[in-house]
Parts: structure tokens; C-alpha cells; sequence
């Protein structure tokens, strides 16, 4: 294998929204591989901001605005400062990991409370900031239908959440012809996924797909592993967040 090409012969379908999926793709390219744009998710504005607007209007007296995604911070952002060009002097900000931070720090909020190796709401929970939440309020800044167990564990805490949703993820795809077509040609041989909502889309639209039980799933996290790994498919998993860690993970399928 050339050093310089580990991914030389390799057709991998990334699924990531597509403004997000490029840098991934331009990568695999370098190292040889050919990446195919197969984007499962994507990222649209909601149709009213009329509930976002009124939910900004409690940060004046909300202790942590928690952002789970780079997505929830290009959407909410603009408004947020437009409703307070100075922001709440008590107001912390928390985000799901390094990426969502910098989209913050774009933004002027250099200090943001971020976990350490695992980027998920179960590591950011586990911090010692996010242990003792009695009679703290908690606004959560997401997209529509986000998971619960941020809001749900914080309750617990005895924190007052409220979620402030700013898009809405939807599925591109209506078939999965483009796969079909790759696999037919022998140019299909694994799929990058990095959202469980993706997987759950790939494996509804490919049910009845020959090609679903011979590629390899490369995933970035174990929650998006467990459903294909229930229905017995190849699933590799990287080790940390990151494009250097899934091209990693690529490259151990190339060497396998």
C-alpha cells in the first residue's frame, strides 16, 4: 500500500449534511480514496421563529445556554445578538464539544464550559459545573426533536430547562438508487455515518439493499453503532470525534 494513498481503492459514501460533508470528502480524496456525496441529513431553517423569539426573551434571567450543535449556533446566534447586543451579564455558555465553540467564539463568547475527550451530552453532563443545577435555569438550544436526556437529567438536578429550537433536520434522500448504482459497479464499499437520525434514515431507505450486509458502517460514536450492530452489520467505530479519527478508522478498513 502507498503510505501516502492508505485509502487508495476505497469508495466511501459520506451522509453528513452537505455543507459539512466537504472537508471529510476533499480529504478522503487526498489520501485516495473516492468519496461519494450521499448526504442523509439536511439543516433548514424552521418555518416560524415566533416560540424562539419569545423562549430568547427568558435569557435574561437563565443562568446556562447549553448549545448541542454547530447548527444551533449559526441559526440562533444571529437573532440572540440582535435581541441582545449585549448579552446577559449572568448567562454561561456550554457546548457539546470543540466545534460548537468555535461557532460560538465566532460569535464573541470566548468563555464556553466544553467536555474533554468524548464530544456527547453524557460526558458534557458528567462535568462538575452540570452536577449541582437546583433553582438553575437552563436554556438548551437545539433543532426540532432533539434527544431528551440533556433536558431530562438536568431536571433531575432540580434545574428549570426550556429548549429553544432554531432548525429542523430533514432527509434529503428518497431512495437509495445512487448505493444501488456504486455497488453494481463494485465501487461501494463503505458508508461514513455520524448521527444516529442518519443511521436510522440509511438503514429504513437500504432495508431491502443486497449491498447493506457486505459495506462496512464507519461511526463516531457507539450509540450510532448499537442499531446496525443489533441487525448484524460490519460497523466499525472510531475513537474519538473528528475527521482525522474516522479517516483512521478508514484506514484500518483499508488494511483489513
Amino acid at each position: 500500500m502507498n503510505p501516502d494513498c492508505p485509502l487508495a481503492g476505497l469508495h466511501i459514501a459520506v451522509t453528513r449534511p452537505l455543507a459539512q460533508a466537504q472537508s471529510l470528502c476533499d480529504k478522503i480524496a487526498h489520501l485516495g480514496g473516492t468519496p461519494i456525496c450521499y448526504p442523509l441529513l439536511a439543516v433548514t431553517a424552521i418555518s416560524d421563529y415566533t416560540e424562539f423569539k419569545q423562549q430568547l426573551r427568558k435569557l435574561s434571567n437563565t443562568d446556562w445556554a447549553i448549545f448541542i450543535s454547530s447548527n444551533a449556533v449559526e441559526f440562533a446566534m444571529p437573532l440572540l445578538k440582535q435581541h441582545y447586543p449585549e448579552l446577559p451579564l449572568q448567562l454561561q455558555f456550554a457546548a457539546i464539544g470543540p466545534q460548537t465553540a468555535d461557532a460560538l467564539k465566532a460569535y464573541g463568547i470566548k468563555q464556553v464550559l466544553i467536555p474533554e475527550q468524548r464530544y456527547d451530552s453524557e460526558t458534557l453532563l458528567s462535568l462538575p459545573q452540570m452536577q449541582h443545577m437546583h433553582n438553575q435555569r437552563v436554556a438548551i438550544f437545539r433543532g426540532v426533536g432533539g434527544r431528551e436526556l440533556m433536558a431530562e437529567t438536568l431536571k433531575s438536578r432540580g434545574a428549570e430547562v426550556y429548549f429553544a429550537e432554531s432548525y429542523q433536520r430533514i432527509n434529503p434522500q428518497i431512495n437509495t438508487d445512487i448505493l444501488d448504482q456504486q455497488w453494481q459497479q463494485h465501487k461501494l464499499d463503505a458508508l461514513v455515518v455520524t448521527s444516529s437520525e442518519a443511521m436510522r434514515y440509511l438503514l429504513k431507505l437500504a432495508e431491502n439493499s443486497p449491498w447493506l450486509s457486505h459495506v462496512t458502517l464507519c461511526v463516531n460514536h457507539e450509540r450510532i453503532a448499537e442499531l446496525p450492530k443489533a441487525l448484524g452489520l460490519k460497523v466499525l467505530i472510531a475513537q474519538a470525534p473528528g475527521d482525522d479519527a474516522m479517516l483512521q478508522c478508514l484506514s484500518e478498513l483499508a488494511n483489513s
